[in-house]
């Protein structure tokens, strides 16, 4: 009985968060001087451009570039991220010799690099990448080296105790152990390269998400720039629920923790 009542609170209350936001979105598109669409011109411009393309083409179209510069750069970030980690975690010498200069550049903003990205590397798709990589690679880093120092020790010893050289140690007991880690990771960098797109796609791009929400300021549409907005939050808001459905698979521990 108490299992069906936690079960419809679950689904009833994301509908009730989801009422609330509407009419608190209402409530404002409709006060006085009010510079924000209501939902129901935000929807009717959505569905317009769907049909008539901005820049050669239409919605589905530009969230499909914004989505595959994420993707490209998200997959990279995904090995470099892991790598690096690892290693941080893992080799003391490479720790101390790496480390510190990794902790000077970690704070520097992905869009700060903009301008030497565009110097470098022209104004296509590469800058793009490259700025979406950087922005994505460093929460995989650091949740890959905090994984790597929460294991246990009595793990490792064990090992030792059973004879297990140092690759089996890093192979068979720290990464299994380090997965849901270095998952949290992912699922952060997945947000923050959907950021750093749509700030790269903000400059000199011609198709994008971002470039979309640049022509809406540039024309007053609030339409439109509300619209791309939530496109944005739902992509990122299915990415993240793959992810999460790949982490109870990869780690159904983890869940049955929660439960």
């Amino acid at each position: 009985m108490k299992h069906n009542k936690d079960r419809i609170l679950s689904m009833l209350l994301p509908l009730i968060s989801l009422g609330l936001f509407f009419v608190l979105w209402f409530w404002l598109a409709r006060a006085e001087d009010s510079m924000i669409p209501t939902p129901y011109e935000t929807l009717l411009r959505l569905l317009e451009i769907c049909r008539k393309p901005i820049s050669k083409a239409t919605l589905p179209i530009h969230i499909w570039v914004s989505l595959r510069r994420v993707l490209i750069a998200f997959f990279c970030a995904i090995v470099m991220g892991v790598s690096f980690g690892v290693a941080l975690g893992w080799n003391r010498t490479f720790r101390a010799l790496v480390n510190p200069i990794f902790e000077i550049l970690r704070p520097i903003p992905p869009i700060a690099w903009i301008p030497l990205i565009i110097l470098w590397c022209g104004i296509g798709e590469l800058p793009k990448v490259i700025i979406v990589l950087i922005g994505s690679v460093v929460p995989i880093v650091l949740n890959t080296y905090s994984g790597m120092k929460e294991i246990d020790p009595l793990l490792l010893d064990a090992g030792k105790v059973l004879g297990a050289g140092r690759r089996q140690l890093l192979w068979e007991i720290t990464l299994p152990a380090t997965v849901p880690a270095i998952l949290a990771g992912i699922r952060t960098a997945l947000s923050s390269g959907w950021m750093c797109v749509v700030a790269a796609e903000m400059i000199a791009a011609r198709q994008g998400v971002g470039f979309l929400i640049v022509r809406g300021q540039e024309s007053g549409d609030t339409a439109l720039i509300v619209a791309c907005m939530l496109v944005i939050g739902v992509v990122s808001m299915l990415l993240s629920t793959v992810l999460i459905k790949l982490e109870g698979v990869l780690c159904p521990w983890q869940f049955s923790k929660t439960k």
